[in-house]
């Protein structure tokens, strides 16, 4: 199949081995990248031994610039990308988010939660332009510019480049009894709270900058 699935991980070793498991069981086990922006701790050693390639940040660069540097090296014109925090992920939930992009019905699908735990879902169902669980062409991930400057606004980059391009098709697609850990459940509260604010901040500024726009002659080749 061809698809590249990239996981960006930032100290996720109590999750990768897991994530990159069910991805190794599903059909697209051919091109598994991890990409380790700066992790301190087992991620990268774990990921490897699970089966991905790994790729290795030598300082913690955030989630956009993580994903860019996945798709430099992947091999397929369709992208999975998945948060290496998942907790429930089936190859069942990897086909949904990526067949209707490899069956040309969107450009690029966004996966909800649903039926997992109450807080994730809720989050979700206020905010689903934050899903990181998404497949895209690659060619309409590679045309959004300052990706690697987005961080943790990278949701929102490409949620807004799909708006403001209307000739672009989005998908939702529900994956239920999936979840993930939450940043108070990784670091405690007080620290968790600190990087929820970081995070939303990150979110922020790239929510409030100018969306980009491209041509219907320059959309991407089906």
């Amino acid at each position: 199949m061809s698809v590249s699935v990239i996981i960006p991980a930032y100290n996720e070793e109590r999750t990768i081995t897991d994530v990159v498991r069910a991805v190794m069981a599903s059909p697209y086990a051919d091109d598994v990248i991890v990409v380790s922006d700066g992790s301190e701790d087992h991620t990268a050693f774990l990921a490897r031994q699970a089966g991905a390639q790994v790729i290795e940040l030598p300082d913690n660069r955030g989630k956009g610039a993580a994903m860019q540097a996945g798709g430099k090296v992947a091999r397929f014109p369709t992208f999975l990308f998945l948060d290496a925090d998942l907790i429930g992920l089936t190859p069942t939930h990897l086909r949904s988010l990526a067949q209707p992009v490899l069956d040309d019905q969107a450009d690029m699908t966004v996966g909800i939660f649903e039926q997992g735990r109450f807080a994730t879902d809720l989050a979700q169902l206020v905010s689903p332009y934050l899903s990181g669980q998404r497949a895209l062409k690659r060619d309409v991930f590679t045309a959004i510019s300052e990706l690697e400057a987005s961080r943790y606004g990278v949701e929102v980059m490409l949620t807004r480049f799909f708006r403001n391009n209307e000739h672009l098709r989005q998908q939702e697609v529900i994956l239920t009894d999936l979840t993930h850990l939450m940043k108070e459940e990784k670091l405690g509260f007080v620290k968790g709270f600190k990087a929820r604010l970081k995070m939303y901040w990150e979110i922020g500024t790239v929510y409030l900058e100018r969306p980009t726009r491209i041509g219907r002659d320059d959309r991407p080749d089906s």
